[in-house]
């Protein structure tokens, strides 16, 4: 068995990699690390995907057979998960979600009793106990945990959410992608209950469809939708709700790290930005960063992941942080990422300057920024292949300041992932393609699969 915790949590194809039997070795083994002696049921909640319920069966059991009780939210976003973990003092919480990724594949991951994901320690003592071939006690008697539902959990993370809108909304048409993920249902409720007029987009809890051609993966879809409908934004999710992509007026693409910005410069012109720092990721564009140090705060960098992201917000105290996908943090008010929050600090921006979306994107200029995905059979340690590195640090020489270049594994997917940036696409086009070539050649799924 490989290593079972990447960057955000546990993820595989269901009932292959991530079947039923280790959902239950890991519940266990969880149960047995986070509940010491802490009271109160366990909170559970999933997305939409076909494979939830199977895997929900199986962590209740374990729980429970540690001594555990468990209370079901039911479908609902990560970051109510997060949120409702904390406000109820529940012992740990627990959310079955692959987030972004396809259909067939679903995840585990872990908050603590104050909400935050699980220090990578905790997960590989989790980790050590579900691999180890020695048992732990399990209840008996009364000593068995129980489990219930918490429909309730919903309306509690809702009122969360409206309580941190500045204002009404009356007049304004919304358009929202749901991705026919976890927010299907909350994500219309949220901009209803604000006076918005909703146009909502797969709205429904398709597991069979989730984040197939919709979604914050396909912002397309948003853009078509914005410009038909006349709307003033749009937002779009992906499965779980932990990120969100906007569209403009114009039906332009927001990303995150244009998002980002547009808070950071509203909090540091409120004077609400300490230090005047945000953090993003490796994969953050340049132009954020360029159009941040014109106002004077320093973008810090880290690893890609929000788990990296959070650890040098807490380190620096930095109120905000993010990434280029959607996933953005305000430290302020959540333990991680919260598309739905995200998008009501976008909206509220709006609202305290009397700006249109697509003016306050303006400023942040978005360098060309070339990505690709290279299938392996395995992930490859590319930061230790010295042909690889090679002709990174060539190629980031003959840019000269101008650009970057990163090759780095995926922390979720069996892909190499190679992002290349510079003012001109042309040939941020033809080094990408040189590396994909490379990475193929020595990594491919063809090659590795013929070994």
């Amino acid at each position: 068995m490989g290593k079972l915790f990447g960057t955000d949590g546990i993820r595989g194809i269901a009932n292959a990699d991530l079947t039923p039997e280790l959902a239950f070795q890991v519940g266990r083994a969880a149960a047995f690390c986070l509940l010491r002696g802490r009271t109160g049921p366990v909170l559970l909640g999933r997305d939409t995907r076909l494979s939830g319920s199977m895997l929900e069966a199986s962590l209740v059991a374990a729980i429970c057979s540690v001594g555990g009780d468990v209370a079901r939210l039911g479908i609902l976003p990560t970051p109510g998960v997060a949120y409702l973990t904390r406000s109820f003092g529940a012992p740990f919480g627990v959310v079955i979600s692959a987030s972004h990724n396809p259909i067939e594949d679903n995840g585990i991951k872990f908050f603590d009793h104050d909400g935050f994901k699980l220090p990578e320690s905790l997960e590989e003592e989790i980790e050590a106990l579900t691999t180890a071939s020695q048992e732990f006690p399990r209840a008996t008697g009364r000593a068995i945990g129980q489990a219930w539902d918490l429909p309730q959990g919903e309306e509690e993370y809702l009122s969360y959410l409206l309580a941190h809108a500045r204002g009404k909304l009356e007049g304004w048409r919304i358009v929202v992608d749901c991705a026919y993920g976890a927010s299907y249902r909350i994500a219309p409720r949220l901009w209803e209950a604000l006076g918005a007029r909703v146009i909502a987009l797969h709205d429904e809890p398709d597991g069979a469809r989730i984040n197939v051609a919709c979604g914050s993966t396909h912002p397309e879809v948003l853009q078509k939708a914005v410009r038909e409908h006349g709307a003033d934004l749009g937002f779009s999710h992906d499965g779980d709700a932990d990120r969100v992509i906007a569209v403009d007026e114009r039906g332009e693409v927001v990303d995150g790290d244009r998002i980002l910005g547009i808070c950071a410069l509203h909090l540091h012109a409120l004077g609400r930005l300490p230090g005047k720092r945000v953090v993003g990721t490796v994969m953050s564009n340049l132009g954020l960063e360029k159009a941040l140090a014109r106002a004077g705060i320093v973008l810090e960098r880290t690893k890609v992941g929000d788990r990296y992201v959070l650890e040098k917000m807490r380190e620096l105290n930095a109120p905000l942080g993010g990434e280029q996908s959607g996933h953005i943090i305000f430290l302020e008010y959540a333990t991680t990422g919260d598309g739905l929050l995200t998008a009501l600090q976008l909206v509220n921006v709006m609202l305290e300057t009397g700006k249109r979306l697509s003016d306050l994107a303006a400023p942040i200029e978005r360098f060309p920024q070339v990505l690709k995905n290279v299938r392996v059979a395995s992930r490859p340690e590319v930061e230790r292949d010295e042909e690889i590195q090679e002709a990174v640090q060539r190629f980031a020489s003959a840019l000269a300041g101008q650009g970057r270049v990163l090759v780095r594994p995926s922390g979720t997917e069996p892909v190499v992932r190679v992002m290349v940036e510079c003012e001109q696409e042309e040939e941020a086009e033809a080094i990408a393609a040189e590396l994909v070539e490379l990475i193929q050649r020595k990594y491919g799924v063809e090659m590795a699969g013929g070994r």
